[in-house]
């Protein structure tokens, strides 16, 4: 049995947890959820009692209410994408080696099933975290939630926003985002499905035989090429991703 008082999230001693995990079992109400993060993934920090959570969040995951389901995968796989994180619990992955096994094949099911695309690229990310894949497992969802990645230029080092969604395909130094004025944008350049390789390559087949065609269309930008506007060089998109996302651990 898991002795809270020992364990610790977000906000100290993680005594509270057994309260807040049974009132979601019974209740599901989005704000408990929303407590449960801010708990034990907050801003993608992971703590003690993240992993000790596992065995409850790996049981809801089997809940016949998908809404809950899905809840407890998108966390479990935002708690294991920071398994790398110090948070003094050695050997997580080799722990709860049969709670993962379980949320694995949880979230493969419902990604067949799912027709929300915010909560496809969510399980998406979940799944990759389950897997061990590192980098990808917290930028993917990220990336495509936000509708952008910042990355560097190999050229000239200059900052740089990869923006892929309803503002367009576009690679950008400047703020786009809060610019009145026209900004100097150089368009991406999707990869083909044949240019596709490794888990570029894979996230698109999957996505492509779960129907989710928008979704594996967002993917070709990101696995594809970009050209800084300042120095015009030209680069791969998830080389940089991969890169900036190394050079932060």
């Amino acid at each position: 049995m898991t002795d809270w008082q020992k364990l610790t999230h977000a906000y100290g001693s993680a005594e509270d947890m057994p309260v807040l995990l049974a009132r979601i079992a019974s209740e599901g109400e989005s704000d408990l959820w929303s407590d449960l993060w801010s708990a034990l993934c907050h801003q993608g920090s992971v703590y003690s009692a993240s992993f000790a959570a596992l065995p409850w969040l790996t049981d809801m995951a089997e809940d016949e209410d998908r809404e809950q389901a899905v809840n407890a995968l998108h966390l479990a796989g935002a708690i294991m994408a920071g398994v790398a994180q110090p948070h003094g619990d050695d050997g997580v992955r080799a722990r709860y080696s049969a709670e993962i096994t379980t949320l694995l094949a949880s979230v493969n099911r419902h990604l067949r099933t799912a027709t929300d695309r915010t909560e496809y690229i969510d399980l998406l990310g979940s799944m990759l975290a389950f897997e061990g894949v590192p980098g990808w497992s917290e930028d993917l969802a990220w990336g495509l939630g936000n509708e952008e990645y910042e990355v560097s230029c190999p050229g000239c080092g200059t900052g740089l926003f990869i923006v892929i969604g309803e503002r367009g395909f576009f690679c950008t130094s400047e703020d786009y985002a809060l610019s009145d004025d026209d900004v100097d944008t150089r368009p991406l350049r999707p990869a083909g499905r044949t240019d596709l390789e490794g888990i570029g390559r894979r996230l698109h087949d999957i996505a492509r035989a779960d129907g989710q065609h928008d979704v594996a269309h967002l993917l070709t930008h990101v696995f594809g090429n970009a050209t800084c506007p300042d120095c015009d060089t030209d680069f791969s998109v998830p080389d940089r991703v991969s890169a900036d996302w190394a050079r932060t651990q």
